[in-house]
This record gives structure tokens, C-alpha cells and sequence, in this order.
């Protein structure tokens, strides 16, 4: 089997991916999509499995990434992982937006223009606040705000507009505390401090000017963090941090309802998404969907924990069934691997 791994543009972006195949002894080879030769090469290859990690730092690159793997799919006929519905709902809000309103997925309101007017319009009738405003890139919350009055969202509207830009959040987030042990921990591993320098410096070279997305906010005490990768399914709840529980960090690992992860099976077994995470508002008559990614972060090596216990919940003979074990090792990129390869040979 020949696999070859599409990297993005952080130094070392590819080493989840590497691990995994290093461990079940396959052969691979690293591409950088963004080379003048990245068609050529990649078909020069003749891989059997292209294994991704989808940029979602940046407009430029997320935009180039997604274009080059479409010819690749949709042209060449190649199988990748994730699927390349997968990737394009992958840190594009706007798309996203676009794609759960088509498929009548429940999801907080969300308005996006593209002409300033329009956008000054909404904010002089709009009368409920706060209201989150989002940059169309920004993982771990970077590029959410919650605007709480009328002239703060004016004035957001004409900085977007007017040339400022809207910007993501650029350095560490120091709500989250703890940040004296942070970063005596990157000064120790170099490779990841280098790999956030480069993040920070991107993310400030990504500037939103040309249109304004915001959303409805939603009241919660939580936010649902389910996954499914293939016939593996987890769930645990996200704790907010300063009324925001992306990149909190914080985490309730208390055993998850069943109905929550009926809900999940439902909507990626319709839309045939089988390696995402799905976060969620959970409301009293269901739940509305915030985000659907399928490279997502993990700060502890499970997912789960039922009665105290790691594991996974697989779906069997109509009955939900818990098993006991470490399936999120390496960032979940060994599970991903194993649901790949089955998938390429079923």
C-alpha cells in the first residue's frame, strides 16, 4: 500500500500522521501541496491513500489547499482521508453556514454580508445581544469575539470594511491560565515553540476585510465535543472559560447521554461524514450544531470516560455498547489511520 501524506504549512504538520505509519510499518511519502510540482509529483506517487492535514490556519492557503485536493479527487479519482466533503466544511464558517442551512441541520442563525451598508443595516435593527462575530479562519477560538452593544458592533463592521481588517486572536490565550507552565513547557520542546511562533505569525498576516459574519449567541452552561471516527464514537463536554468554550481547554468527562450520540450517528450517517467532531449547543428541544471539524485538537489522551473509565461507545445490534480501552492515542491519528485503510479496501 502507498500512502502519501499532504501536509499544510506549519513546520511539522505531518508528524501525527507519520507516527501512525510508522507504527503499522507502511510506506509513505511527505508532499507539501503548495510546490509549483505538487500535481506532478503527487501523480508521479501513484498513492492508494492521500492522508491530510487540511490547512485551516489561513484564507490563502485554506483556499489552495481545497482547490488542488478537489482536482485530485473529483479529476484523478483519488481516495483521501479525511473525505474531501470533510475538509471543505473544515475551517470555512462561511461555507459551512452555506451547507447546513441547504441540508435543514438545526444551527444557531447566522448572517454573513458582503456589503458593508447591508451590515450597518442589520446592526441599527438588531436588538439582541450580545452577539458572537466570527473570522471566516480561526481555530481554538482565535477569531471569536461576543459583542455586547450596538456601537461596539458599528464599530467592528467599519474597522472590517474600512481597511483595519478583523483580526484573530495573535498570541496565546492568557484567559486560560496556567500560562507561566505554558510556556516554560514550549521553551523545553523547541520545535513546538517554533511550530506556535509560526502560527501567531500567520495568523497576524491574515487580516478579514472583505465581509462580516456573525452569529446568534446562544445562552449554554456547555458545549458537546462528540466524535466519530468510522464505527468509534466519544462525547464529553466542553466547560466555558469567559462565556467562550472554544479553546477553553476545560473539560467535563462525565458520561454522555446516549440521545447525544443518536443525535451524532443521525447527521453523519445521512451526510456521510465518518471522521468529525461535531460541537453543539444542547437545547431543550434538541441541539444546534456550532462546528464540524475533521482535524481538531485534543489536550488529553482520551475522549471519554465512562464510569471513570477511558473507551469508546460502537454502535451494535441496534443497542449502544461502551468498551473500555485507549483508542485516542496520537491525537486520534491511529484510529484515523485504521478507519482509513478499512475504508479504502471495503
Amino acid at each position: 500500500m502507498k500512502i502519501v501524506i499532504l501536509k499544510d504549512e506549519l513546520l511539522g504538520s505531518d508528524s501525527k500522521w507519520k507516527l501512525a505509519c510508522d507504527k503499522r510499518n507502511l510506506d509513505y511519502e511527505v508532499v507539501d501541496l503548495a510546490t509549483h510540482n505538487w500535481y506532478e509529483t503527487i501523480l508521479l506517487l501513484n498513492p492508494d491513500i492521500l492522508l491530510l492535514k487540511p490547512s485551516g490556519l489561513t484564507a490563502p492557503y485554506k483556499e489552495m489547499f481545497d482547490e488542488r485536493l478537489s482536482i485530485l479527487v473529483d479529476e484523478n479519482k483519488l481516495f483521501c482521508y479525511p473525505s474531501l466533503k470533510e475538509v471543505k466544511l473544515y475551517e470555512n464558517k462561511k461555507f459551512f453556514s452555506y451547507w447546513l442551512k441547504a441540508n435543514n441541520i438545526p444551527h444557531p442563525k447566522t448572517f454573513i454580508f458582503y456589503y458593508q451598508k447591508e451590515a450597518i443595516e442589520f446592526v441599527q435593527k438588531n436588538k439582541e445581544y450580545p452577539i458572537v462575530v466570527k473570522t471566516n479562519i480561526g481555530a481554538s477560538g482565535s477569531g471569536v469575539q461576543i459583542v455586547k452593544d450596538k456601537e461596539s458592533l458599528l464599530q467592528y463592521v467599519n474597522d472590517t470594511f474600512n481597511g483595519k481588517g478583523s483580526n484573530k486572536r495573535i498570541g496565546p490565550s492568557l484567559k486560560k491560565g496556567k500560562w507561566i507552565r505554558r510556556g516554560f513547557n514550549l521553551i523545553l520542546r523547541p520545535n513546538k515553540l517554533r511550530e506556535r511562533i509560526e502560527v501567531y505569525e500567520s495568523r497576524a498576516k491574515d487580516i478579514q476585510k472583505d465581509f462580516v459574519l456573525f452569529q446568534e449567541y446562544i445562552a449554554h452552561d456547555f458545549e458537546w465535543r462528540a466524535v466519530r471516527i468510522g464505527e468509534s464514537y466519544f462525547a464529553h463536554k466542553k466547560m466555558p472559560l469567559n462565556d467562550k468554550t472554544s479553546g477553553s481547554l476545560l473539560k467535563d468527562y462525565s458520561a454522555p447521554p446516549l440521545h447525544v450520540l443518536d443525535f451524532v450517528k443521525k447527521i453523519t450517517s445521512e451526510h456521510q461524514l465518518d471522521s468529525v467532531a461535531i460541537d453543539m449547543f444542547e437545547k431543550e428541544d434538541g441541539y444546534l450544531i456550532n462546528e464540524i471539524q475533521c482535524i481538531f485538537g485534543q489536550s488529553d489522551n482520551y475522549q471519554m470516560k465512562v464510569d471513570d473509565k477511558t473507551g469508546r461507545y460502537i454502535f451494535v445490534d441496534n443497542s449502544w455498547i461502551f468498551e473500555e480501552g485507549s483508542f485516542n492515542e496520537n491525537e486520534n491519528y491511529d484510529l484515523r489511520l485504521e478507519h482509513a485503510i478499512n475504508k479504502y479496501r471495503s
